[in-house]
């Protein structure tokens, strides 16, 4: 029996018959059996009442089919001393192991010899009785006299001990004061004895061969046999070193009692009809695993959902039918008695057949009791809530770029030639492809910011300080002390509704900072608040299993039952009747921020444009105000006077920029100043030649009409203006005039500037303003 625990083999009971027993003593330790589950038994016992237990075991119909026995060497070995008659009625379809004995000139040349004399000595007797046990005890009493020989001693002494006990006890013997030298010469002695060679490793004859026999008429058949350091072989071959398994296949055909050639399963249900007695917890949250529904009135429990329905739908798939009575673990006042260890226990207890229930299965607990496969998936995980990035990803625009890559994007280019416009138009596809890359590489670096967890692993969450959630009565409260998580820190809940709050609190505020808790505990959460939290994996384990007692023959048929429904369609009916569907989740209001763009995500580039244009309108009111300081400083002048000339300079266009330098100057109508002298009519579409005579008779004309007939100088004589504008106007362009440029608007601002007030009158020399003109046109 030891032997067998030794290879995680349960043996469930061990029943003790006593030689003298009467068949009716051995009919009751018989039924005993027979309303156990267990259909393997093992026989270890002498010829005489092992025929007669398995002549009643026949009797009480225990040598039918589905039933296994195993004879141990104790029979097989002396199966030739047992009545055929016996062997052909009650062992038909038994297994035993035999002593394998080899036919050898030693053994032949012995039993000639010993037959020869035992008839002489007994010739009553027809055959004489020698089995495996004669052999051994041939060959012990030869090696002893060898020993003997090779002491070379010849007076032994023997020393008789004091002792209590009848005169037929073997202490009456007396020791010999030879022993342990005749023990040291037996270690050497080695020969060929009847079956086998007799040689002693450490004190203890080498291993035995054995022979796996199947009982079958009035003999044993011969299947295979079995070597300590072989193991299975179908041979004693010794070039033939190949091992073989003890399946069907290689141990042959066997026939089993009732005459049948299936392989027995092993077990089967007791003859009482008792129904298995499985509990199941009793939860205050996170029903959509189990629920527990009590009547007051009856007092009757209704135990119903997921887990049940995944046990339920299980049972279905069994082959045979099973009988079960579900009972809550649970008070006399409804409340549940204890954690998920404790109603384990109960299993471990034998007090119940089972548990159903969302139990995990774990290694520690996996020493006292029996888990089928996991009907669900497994892991620990850590739940979190999102982080708020909003005052963070104001300047996200400049992480998709490096400082180096946005330095080597700043180019400037003046196309003077056909080779740069080129050098331009490569230079657009590289941007091109840099936008586009920058576009993608921001949209990612959005998403992920708002996708951060708070906390990162549980490392962070360990060394942080903050508070830990977890399920109340689950072994995570025993593996956070283990990770070195200070119990002031644990926090428990009971519902998915508790759990949010304490998690929308934060450790600062009395609540949790994370949950660390089973996965489909986690993703129950994640059905209801998915927009506010975040799952990180954590740990493995083997998920939800459902618990049987060590060696329990359910275990294997219940495991194939779970794959066939975890594979098959009933599966997510089962899990879409009970949990939320993700997608409902999305219709919620996030209380997050979404993924589209707002202001909030651009508020740094737009704080480096706004500092821009503000720098920009304050040169430029500085520099207006330098360039208009006569205007303001003027006492002449009232402060309406002011403001409109002041504004009237401010909506100028600024012939210093790089468009108006670059474009033709447009002509456009210019209204009368504060004090109208005359009207200026120009054609718009006049182009005038750049030659000095023509310019100096246009402006004539111009200045005719203004101021009256010019003298009757050769040219054009120096005209005198009232007002001094047109001389700061002149003076301002003179300098900046391009090709092409039309001459007349040269008057037009001179007689603009002739009808402002604010200035004191100049003089002008026209013509050398023409020359000078003429001089920056070529």
């Amino acid at each position: 029996m030891g032997a067998l625990e030794e290879l995680n083999t349960r043996v469930p009971y061990r029943s003790l018959i006593p030689p003298s027993a009467t068949d009716d003593q051995i009919g009751q330790e018989l039924y005993k059996l027979k309303t156990m589950q267990t259909r393997v038994f093992i026989v270890h016992m002498l010829p005489p009442l092992g025929s007669r237990l398995l002549a009643k075991a026949k009797e009480l119909g225990m040598m039918s089919k589905g039933y296994v026995w195993i004879l141990t060497n104790g029979i097989t070995d002396l199966l030739s001393s047992v009545d055929s008659s016996v062997v052909a009625s009650s062992m038909q379809g038994v297994l035993g192991i035999k002593t394998y004995v080899p036919d050898t000139r030693n053994l032949d040349t012995f039993m000639i010899q010993w037959k020869k004399k035992f008839q002489q000595e007994n010739p009553s007797v027809l055959s004489p009785p020698l089995n495996i046990f004669g052999y051994y005890t041939y060959d012990a009493a030869r090696a002893l006299a060898m020993a003997v020989e090779e002491m070379r001693t010849v007076n032994f002494s023997f020393e008789i001990l004091n002792t209590l006990t009848d005169a037929t006890d073997l202490d009456t013997v007396g020791v010999s004061q030879n022993g342990e030298k005749l023990l040291q010469e037996l270690a050497h002695i080695t020969f060929m004895g009847l079956t086998r060679n007799f040689s002693l490793v450490d004190g203890q004859l080498e291993s035995l061969v054995f022979q796996i026999v199947n009982i079958n008429g009035n003999a044993a058949r011969g299947i295979r046999f079995w070597a300590l350091k072989n193991g299975l072989l179908r041979d004693l071959n010794p070039s033939d070193t190949s091992k073989y398994s003890a399946s069907k296949g290689n141990l042959g055909t066997i026939i089993w009692p009732g005459d049948s050639t299936f392989v027995p399963k092993g077990w089967e249900f007791p003859t009482t009809g008792k129904s298995l007695k499985i509990l199941v917890p009793v939860k205050d949250g996170f029903n959509q695993f189990v629920t527990v529904t009590r009547d007051p009135t009856t007092n009757i429990s209704q135990v119903t959902r997921y887990c049940i329905d995944i046990f339920c739908a299980v049972i279905e798939k069994l082959p045979y039918a099973l009988t079960y009575e579900l009972t809550p673990f649970a008070l006399p006042n409804g409340s549940s008695a204890g954690s998920y260890n404790d109603m384990i226990d109960q299993v471990y207890y034998q007090n119940y057949d089972a548990v159903v229930g969302d139990t995990t299965i774990l290694a520690n607990r996996s020493l006292y009791v029996e888990f089928t496969l996991p009907y669900t998936e497994s892991g620990i995980a850590m739940l979190v809530p999102y982080k708020d990035n909003k005052s963070k990803n104001a300047w996200v625009f400049l992480k998709p770029l490096t400082g180096d890559l946005w330095l080597a994007t700043g180019c400037f280019f003046r196309a003077f030639s056909n080779l740069t416009r080129f050098v331009v138009i490569v230079w657009v596809f590289v941007v091109l492809i840099l936008t586009q890359s920058y576009t993608a590489s921001l949209s990612s670096l959005l998403v992920v910011q708002n996708s951060q967890p708070t906390i990162a692993d549980v490392h962070q969450l360990l060394n942080s300080g903050e508070r830990v959630g977890y399920l109340y009565g689950t072994f995570v409260h025993e593996m956070l002390k283990q990770m070195k998580f200070d119990d002031y820190r644990l926090v428990s809940y009971k519902s998915v509704e508790e759990c949010d709050v304490l998690l929308s609190k934060g450790s600062s505020k009395g609540g949790i900072a994370a949950t660390i808790d089973e996965v489909p505990n986690i993703k129950l959460v994640l059905s209801q608040y998915c927009n506010k939290y975040i799952m990180i994996p954590t740990f493995k384990t083997a998920g939800f299993g459902f618990v049987f007692p060590k060696g329990s023959p359910l275990v294997p048929d219940i495991s194939r039952a779970i794959l066939n429904v975890t594979e098959g369609p009933n599966m997510t009916k089962i899990e879409k009747a009970w949990f939320t569907s993700e997608t409902n989740c999305l219709d919620s209001t996030p209380s997050i921020s979404s993924n589209s763009l707002g202001l909030d995500s651009f508020w740094g580039l737009f704080l480096i444009a706004g500092v821009v244009a503000v720098l920009a309108l304050l040169i430029h009111m500085v520099m207006f105000v330098k360039r208009n300081w006569h205007v303001i400083s003027s006492s002449s002048a009232s402060l309406r006077q002011k403001i409109v000339a002041l504004g009237r300079r401010f909506y100028e266009r600024d012939i210093n920029s790089h468009t108006f330098r670059e474009g033709r100057f447009r002509d456009r109508s210019m209204d009368d100043g504060i004090h109208e002298h005359a009207d200026v009519e120009i054609s718009e579409n006049t182009n005038f030649p750049l030659s000095p005579s023509s310019n100096s008779s246009q402006i004539n004309n111009v200045l005719t009409n203004e101021q009256g007939t010019p003298s009757a100088e050769q040219g054009l004589p120096n005209h005198t203006f009232q007002h001094g504008k047109a001389l700061n106007k002149l003076l301002l362009l003179g300098p900046l005039i391009t090709p092409p440029v039309n001459v007349i608007e040269l008057a037009k601002v001179a007689v603009q500037a002739a009808a402002d007030p604010v200035f004191t009158p100049v003089v002008i020399d026209v013509q050398g303003l023409l020359r000078y003109s003429q001089q920056k046109l070529k």
